[in-house]
């Protein structure tokens, strides 16, 4: 069984808006609803868990049902930051899940992941056990001496941008995050999933990654996105 968890438990404070930017319409529609019609098409997936931002469980169930979005199974409360809400995501579906089944764990305002992005970050699971989307690094990245000068920099060739979709053997993903939260390592700060795995010492594998995948974070996101939107409609 491969279950996807859509993280939407945010608030989108820098999104400058009165709702929550995961439920923002974009052309008569929610960013949320775009996410989940990418996972409610792919065959592969064969159940969906949304962990939702407090307040909004019976929106999202409203929307899911008004769009057809037959695979959602589980609303789940989010937490105070996007880690506790994966956790909050792993944890509800022990008893559900065995342990070699796949979790793919995917935020609910990236609503442009391409279907051959899900596709091979299944496969890559498949082969190895986990698998996080990643792109290269096109640009020179240098380290600040004293903030104003550099002497030293990284080659872009050895780094890689590491979004989601992420997958995860499910007994994997419940072991480390019971490890993490009870050793309380890479449970803080901007950790997710990946960053955690690799402070326990898991090597991770890439799959392949798209720059349409934008995570919406801003209003020039925002933007970015309805013009994406645009281009798609005017290609159909």
């Amino acid at each position: 069984m491969t279950i996807a968890i859509i993280i939407a438990g945010g608030s989108g404070q820098r999104m400058r808006e009165e709702i929550p930017k995961q439920f923002i319409e974009v052309d008569g529609r929610p960013v949320i609803i775009y996410t989940l019609e990418t996972f409610e098409r792919c065959p592969e997936i064969d159940a969906v868990a949304v962990v939702c931002v407090e307040g909004w469980q019976e929106a999202l169930r409203a929307c899911a049902a008004q769009y057809h979005i037959t695979k959602l199974q589980w609303v789940i409360d989010g937490g105070a930051t996007a880690q506790e809400s994966i956790r909050n995501g792993v944890f509800a579906l022990e008893g559900v899940c065995r342990g070699d089944d796949i979790v793919v764990v995917h935020d609910g305002v990236r609503p442009m992941v391409e279907d051959y992005v899900l596709t091979d970050v299944l496969a890559t699971c498949r082969k190895y056990g986990n698998a996080v989307t990643a792109m290269p690094y096109n640009e020179q990245i240098f380290i600040a001496d004293d903030g104003l000068s550099t002497t030293r920099y990284i080659p872009r060739e050895t780094l890689r941008r590491v979004s989601t979709p992420q997958a995860y053997r499910f007994a994997l993903l419940d072991e480390k995050y019971h490890e993490a939260y009870e050793k309380k390592i890479g449970i803080y700060g901007s950790a997710y999933a990946n960053t955690m795995m690799v402070e326990l010492g898991q090597r991770l594998y890439f799959a392949a990654g798209s720059d349409k995948n934008i995570k919406l974070t801003t209003q020039d996101d925002l933007a970015l996105f309805k013009a994406y939107l645009k281009m798609s409609e005017e290609k159909a």
